[in-house]
Parts: C-alpha cells; structure tokens; sequence
C-alpha cells in the first residue's frame, strides 16, 4: 500500500495515531472511536491497516497498559514527530470541548493560555481572500493608530499572515505605491471588489526575499544560562539559523522577544534572553 491509495480521513486518523502513541505512549481504538466518531471494529481495522505500511514493528500490543505503545523502532511517517504537533492537537481539543464533547480520553491535565480573538469580519476577509486568488484591485476602509478615522485606501492583497498574536494582510497600496502589511482587525465596512491588477504576488520584490538572521543567546548571560537558552531553542553551537522572508522578520524578533540594544541587553540579561548575532 502507498500513499495514492489513502483517503484524505484515513490520513487524519494516521496522524492522530503517531500524535497518541509518540507523545502518550498509549493508543487504544476508543482515541479513534471518540475523535472521529467511528466504531470500533473501523478503529481497529485503521490501527491494522497503519500497522501494514511497515516493515518493522511500528507500535506494540502491551497488555498490561491495555492499549498500543511505540516501539523501540518507532518512526512517524505522518507526522514530523515535532512537540509543536501535540500542542497544536491540545489546543485543538481544548477548543473543539468548548463546543463539542468529542473527548474524553483522561490526558493529564493541560492549560493552555489562548489569545483573545481580534474583531475580524468573515464578510471582510473573504473579499481579500477572493482579491487575492483573482489579484484584484479592492477598496476598503481603513483605520491606524496614525490615522484613526477611517479613510478609503485601494490595495491588492497577495497573502494573509498570522504572527501568532494578530492577523494581517500582505498588499499592494496605491497610496504608498509599496506593498505593505496591514492589520485585518483595522478593517472596517465591506471592500469593494474592483478590476484586475498587475500588481502579484511575484512582483512583490521583497516578500519574495529571503534572510537569514541567526538568534543567539544574550552574550551578558552566564555560560551556563546561555547553556539553557541554547537548549531552550535547539540551537546548534549557541546559534539559531532562520531562513525568513524580509517582510516577516519583525515579527520573528516580536515573537522571539528579541533584543537588539547593547544598553538593554547588559543591563536586563534576565529580562532579554535573546539577540541577533552581529547586532
């Protein structure tokens, strides 16, 4: 069996097979049952039909946990086997109990600290999703800390970008003739759709840029706390490579809290854990 012969729900359930085995260390079918819905006998016959794609013992039978544990030759295949991966699927569940009582498995208890949603209109951003599939002109309504009364502005937008905090809009603005990134909660009444632009995706000459920056740990720290920052961030030789579009590296450092005043990072080493090498 190879990958063409899966369906797109059978790959779901692959992945939340590796997710429960790598990070639990214990899989049975009701994880399946409840998740998705199915019965058991269509549990176990998943759980059989993962196991085939191996030639080695992928997960084991243990008895004494009643369930499925990894085995010592253990390798994902539908997952990359990164934490973010298990987090992503708790704050998932966490969200969906808010709505939905679909598990109830017993995991250790999790508490996940959720950023307020923005105030962002589905009536606006499916304007800008169909400008940008279709790379048309729109014009919106727009408000800014520098300008906060609203005003009309033409653009034609590319990309929507979260940085983990807010959700904004990559576009082209007549205004400025630039591409810029604009806030989506900022948006204000319903864009209008417009005629056709030259102005792409591909054009956008920056976007399309790529630097690295390498994120170290704060040189004014102890070795044996920089020891820790490195781990913290699976640094290799105290360095941090990201390959990043230049639109975006300021959020990287936002998210990162990244330091970059001499002054700030010798007299707060406690404070600032992490600065850009050549800073």
């Amino acid at each position: 069996m190879n990958f063409d012969e899966l369906k797109w729900d059978q790959i779901l359930r692959f992945r939340l097979i590796e997710i429960v085995v790598l990070w639990e260390g214990r899989l049975t079918t009701n994880h399946l049952c409840d998740a998705f819905r199915i019965g058991r006998q269509q549990a176990s016959r998943d759980i059989s039909k993962y196991k085939s794609f191996f030639e080695h013992e992928q997960i084991v039978l243990d008895q004494k946990i009643k369930g499925y544990k990894p085995s010592p030759d253990f390798t994902p295949l539908f997952i990359k086997g990164a934490p973010g991966e298990y987090l992503s699927f708790l704050h998932q569940q966490q969200s969906m109990d808010n709505c939905f009582e679909f598990f109830n498995w017993g995991n250790a208890e999790c508490e996940i600290l959720n950023v307020p949603d923005r105030a962002v209109s589905p009536n606006i951003v499916r304007k800008l999703i169909i400008a940008a599939r279709e790379c048309r002109r729109v014009d919106v309504d727009y408000v800014s800390l520098s300008s906060p009364y609203i005003k009309g502005r033409i653009i034609t937008p590319h990309t929507i970008i979260y940085d983990g905090v807010r959700w904004h809009v990559r576009a082209y603005d007549e205004e400025t003739t630039d591409y810029i990134d604009l806030v989506l909660s900022r948006f204000r009444n319903e864009p209008d759709l417009m005629d056709l632009s030259s102005h792409t995706r591909a054009a956008d000459t920056k976007w399309n840029n790529f630097k690295d920056i390498t994120l170290i740990p704060n040189p004014y720290l102890s070795e044996a706390q920089q020891e820790i920052i490195a781990t913290d961030y699976n640094m290799s030789n105290n360095k941090l490579v990201l390959n990043i579009r230049q639109p975006l590296i300021m959020y990287y450092k936002q998210r990162f809290h990244v330091c970059e005043d001499t002054k700030l990072l010798k007299k707060h080493p406690a404070q600032y854990h992490l600065t850009i090498e050549g800073s």
